[in-house]
């Protein structure tokens, strides 16, 4: 089975602070371990640029590639070593140090002397086996099923020498000069290398004063604007697909993850401030329907899901509580 992990901590870097790069920082991340499949890869990316999105992180630009693996990367490296090499008069120092250690990381640099050298560069993403290509392209493809923008940047390799097939970036122009907010991608074989078992793996690292400063300035902490229930715990799928659907629509909603009694999530749904609960039952769910209640007053009526997330952003204007907002 995947397993699926966050942690939140302080961590410290050697470099030169900078802007929104502090000596001690706080780093937000997310593993999934345990699958090589593309879905979870795209999953991973999809929730990251959901959070970030409900933050109200603005301006947010989605980078992805491929870095291949140990079958694509002895013919490509020894391509791209004889480009370096035509090239070093025209490399910055630090670039030509990385030419020695570690030929992919001179498409780090920022510095603007090697721009020039970097688009002269062969890259990997042209050098993929079919079925790293075949891996990539149903990233893509799913990213691109659920209407996530994305950008294919072939000459993102990530700053870490473990990444194998997928990575990717996530920035904010927002931030100015010092753009990124967050990145990651698929490391198979990491956990290998530290002496564990060979287990598959993708995540993303965030740092958390970054996207403090992409905050828009003034936001309010936003209540729940409904509260999904379910008759039985059969039907969590089901809430699952309403609660993403709303989610998209700029509504907050959540649902029980306890296999409650409906009698026990209701009580949950009072508790939790929600001004309505969107109630899911087979004989509602077979029509295509689901029963909207107010909390305060008790009015339920059926609305079909076609229109849910529409008429229930009416409803919560004609109850003063317009979606996302804070009561």
């Amino acid at each position: 089975d995947v397993a699926r992990f966050y942690y939140i901590g302080p961590m410290f870097r050697y470099e030169r602070p900078q802007k929104g790069r502090y000596r001690q920082f706080h780093q937000i991340g997310v593993e999934a371990l345990g699958s090589e499949s593309a879905a979870l890869d795209a999953e991973i990316i999809d929730m990251a640029m959901s959070w970030l999105g409900d933050l109200g992180v603005e301006s947010l630009r989605l980078v992805v590639n491929s870095v291949g693996d140990a079958d694509d990367r002895p013919a490509y490296m020894a391509k791209l070593v004889d480009a370096q090499k035509a090239l070093l008069g025209e490399m910055s120092a630090d670039s030509r140090r990385r030419h020695e250690v570690n030929p992919l990381r001179v498409f780090d640099s920022k510095d603007p002397q090697d721009q020039p050298v970097i688009d002269k560069l062969p890259t990997i993403i042209d050098h993929l086996s079919p079925e790293n290509r075949t891996h990539f392209d149903e990233v893509c493809g799913y990213l691109s099923d659920w209407g996530v923008g994305y950008t294919v940047e072939p000459r993102l390799v990530r700053g870490l020498d473990y990444y194998r097939r997928t990575v990717f970036e996530i920035s904010s122009s927002v931030l100015g000069a010092q753009d990124s907010l967050l990145g990651g991608g698929r490391y198979d074989g990491l956990v290998e290398q530290m002496g564990g078992d060979d287990v598959p793996g993708v995540g993303f690292a965030a740092g958390q004063e970054r996207i403090v400063l992409a905050l828009p300035e003034g936001e309010e902490v936003a209540d729940l604007d409904c509260y999904v229930v379910t008759v039985s715990r059969d039907l969590v799928p089901q809430a699952m697909s309403v609660m993403r659907d709303l989610r998209g629509h700029g509504l907050r909603c959540t649902a029980d993850f306890q296999g409650r009694s409906m009698k026990a999530q209701m009580k949950a749904a009072n508790r939790s401030g929600a001004p309505v609960a969107v109630i899911l039952g087979p004989d509602e769910l077979s029509k295509g329907v689901c029963n909207l209640k107010m909390m305060e007053s008790g009015e339920q009526h059926e609305v079909s899901l076609e229109i849910l997330a529409t008429v229930l952003a009416e409803e919560l204007q004609g109850l003063g509580h317009g979606p996302g907002t804070s009561g």
